[in-house]
């Protein structure tokens, strides 16, 4: 016992000695958007981080702004804007004065435009904001007012500046749009957020929490505790570990050394449990399950970054695995367990100062000879996904235009798995892509800023997709069904992308949003989205057009 309890004042003592240390910025794709921009018209990696883990640290991106706006680059109105957006955003970290409001409200809030109220000193660091999401719409063919209200408050800080925090609460009342709620009834769950109760007749209420702890352990060691998602990759999608799923409890260790970057991080999930009609588990509990995933990236030059991971989820929690460096798959082997293996590849490559490739290989399962086809053809026992995407910055020499295109396919099966709570799932939800497996998908964004406060975003998606013909048969899309049951009366070949029922989904969104002022956007958006299914008398189409006003919180995307 005496031992153990040594640990934390072994932990106590590297803070004291260790740099300084802030709270993560909350992951929003059009906010890392803009600082994955400013790193590919940089012309080289920064040194302040390695993008292909998200959320990053709040002083590594005020350092990262701070490199930008040192450069003799042309930055025309709105990326100086951009910029300083980013550095008033995490402006106690930021060189240099930062932006005062001219007239602070009632001389103590808002004295700076990014915080409703802050202190801050040698010491203590700590910042309050609000948090609201009030969103109202229509969608076509249906009667029910869609809308959204969120009220919540978000605050971070630090202390010493050594030990940051972050916590955000919400409470969340919400009508979604028509094959979102075909979705939570589906897999009686709310995509980011798992648990929830009914609203009224249509709609959804749930408590949002998130929160972390940051430190570090030595100068390139640093720790964080939390509860919240992650996400690994340079797309809009990601194969390996998305945003999509809800918050879970994790620990992670990120260590940055020369050009090598590891991060290892080790999570508590929630297992698929059966729900009722309220969304809790039918007999009143949450089984847990246990991931663990380490990945290491190298930067090759100054342009190219490669990474490999592994992953394992496991059904016991097993303390070998907390090994940081060790083969997870010889571990498995040596335990004698079933626990599910993921392993792969990510890429990136800056080309000159306006364009990116990217890419991810996620691989389940793999048998040399069937994956060659020596021995037969589209086993269902080769498993895996890819992704391949491609940005170009002020696309075509016009300013502040940026396209991103993007291809993402997963082989029928990839993330099931044939023993319990061992898929690569969360709370019913992908803990990778939203569609699971069996699918072939193609992404287009364009992201247009012609004024410095207003951002123009359009995305395409058409996605390709095998669905089940009824709730037991599993041709390999629906990541919560058992690999091995019920597949549809196929054998171990010609499984293949889009088997079962022949799905087609198009869809278009393009939203207008104006910043009032820092962190508060005006927003209209429309969406059309359109579905063709072998099943499908006639297609589905919805319109939906809404108008919102969000602060402090990132922007719901419907994009699946």
């Amino acid at each position: 016992m005496k031992k153990f309890l040594l640990i934390p004042q072994f932990l106590f003592g590297l803070v004291l000695f260790a740099g300084a240390q802030s709270a993560y910025v909350p992951y929003k794709s059009d906010y890392y958007h803009l600082i994955n921009r400013y790193e590919i018209i940089q012309g080289e990696f920064t040194d302040q981080f390695h993008t292909g883990f998200k959320p990053y640290r709040r002083d590594q991106v005020a350092g990262f702004v701070g490199d930008l706006l040192s450069q003799p680059l042309p930055w025309g109105n709105v990326d100086r804007f951009n910029l300083e957006y980013l550095n008033t955003d995490n402006w106690e970290f930021a060189e240099g004065e930062t932006a005062m409001s001219r007239k602070p409200f009632l001389k103590k809030l808002y004295k700076k435009p990014s915080d409703f109220y802050y202190y801050h000193d040698d010491v203590v660091d700590v910042h309050v904001n609000p948090v609201i999401y009030l969103r109202g719409g229509i969608e076509s063919g249906e009667e029910d007012f869609n809308f959204r209200n969120t009220r919540g408050v978000a605050l971070r800080g630090s202390i010493d500046r050594k030990v940051g925090f972050y916590t955000f609460l919400s409470t969340n009342q919400v009508v979604f749009p028509s094959w979102i709620k075909n979705y939570i009834q589906k897999n009686g769950a709310v995509p980011g957020e798992g648990f929830w109760k009914p609203y009224k007749d249509n709609g959804y209420g749930y408590f949002s929490a998130t929160g972390h702890i940051t430190f570090p352990i030595s100068k390139h060691i640093s720790a964080q505790l939390g509860h919240d998602r992650n996400f690994i990759g340079e797309g809009y999608r990601s194969m390996i570990l998305s945003s999509f799923s809800n918050s879970y409890m994790f620990f992670k260790l990120n260590t940055k050394v020369w050009k090598f970057n590891f991060t290892n991080m080790w999570a508590q999930l929630n297992a698929d449990v059966i729900l009722d009609g309220i969304g809790r588990p039918t007999d009143g509990d949450y089984p847990q399950k246990w991931f663990s995933h380490h990945r290491l990236g190298i930067n090759l030059g100054k342009r190219f970054n490669l990474g490999v991971f592994e992953s394992i989820m496991a059904s016991d929690f097993e303390w070998s695995y907390m090994n940081p460096v060790i083969f997870y798959r010889w571990v498995e082997h040596q335990l004698g367990t079933p626990d599910k293996v993921m392993l792969g590849t990510d890429f990136k490559w800056n080309m000159g100062r306006s364009m990116q490739l990217y890419g991810q290989f996620a691989l389940d399962e793999f048998v040399f000879k069937e994956f060659f086809g020596i021995d037969g053809k589209n086993s269902r026992r080769n498993k895996h996904g890819v992704q391949l995407g491609y940005k170009y910055i002020n696309a075509f020499r016009v300013s502040n235009l940026d396209l991103q295109l993007e291809y993402n396919q997963a082989r029928p099966y990839t993330y099931q798995e044939k023993f319990e709570h061992q898929s690569f799932t969360n709370y019913r939800t992908p803990l990778a892509h939203p569609r699971g497996a069996n699918f072939r998908e193609f992404v287009g964004i364009l992201r247009y800023q012609p004024v410095p406060r207003l951002f123009i975003k359009g995305t395409g998606v058409f996605h390709e997709y095998g669905a089940d013909p009824d709730e037991e048969t599993n041709m390999g899309g629906d990541v919560l069904k058992n690999r091995l049951e019920n597949i549809g009366g196929l054998g171990l070949f010609g499984h293949e992308i889009g088997q079962g029922v022949s799905n087609k989904v198009a869809m278009g969104t393009l939203n207008f949003s104006y910043m009032l002022r820092h962190n508060l956007f005006l927003e209209a958006a429309h969406t059309y989205r359109k579905r063709t299914a072998e099943d499908l008398d006639a297609p589905e189409t919805a319109h939906f057009t809404r108008m919102a006003i969000r602060l402090n919180i990132g922007r719901e995307e419907y994009n699946y």
